[in-house]
């Protein structure tokens, strides 16, 4: 009766900005965050006028640090986390 109330998933919406992301680099951004549950991969879309991404996440699986630091390790800036800053080579 007490788990009743107990929240087992929260999806929310989720935007990334990519300064230096180009259309060929999505497979590799999408590539790079799919690695941790929770990430609605069907979700991701793409602007790239804007350079930024908008997915959707549960963040009962996964933290929105995460996914920066997992675009950040492969190789592209996402919401200031730099590849520097994880001790990734940034794409050219």
């Amino acid at each position: 009766m007490a788990l009743i109330g107990c929240r087992r998933t929260d999806v929310r919406d989720f935007t990334i900005s990519i300064p230096s992301m180009k259309p060929e680099d999505h497979s590799a951004i999408v590539g790079a965050i799919s690695k941790y549950g929770g990430v609605d991969r069907a979700s991701c879309k793409f602007d790239d006028t804007a350079r930024t991404l908008v997915l959707k996440y549960d963040s009962m699986q996964v933290a929105k640090k995460n996914l920066e630091i997992a675009i950040a390790k492969a190789g592209f800036e996402a919401n200031g986390v730099t590849p520097e800053s994880v001790g990734a080579a940034p794409r050219k």
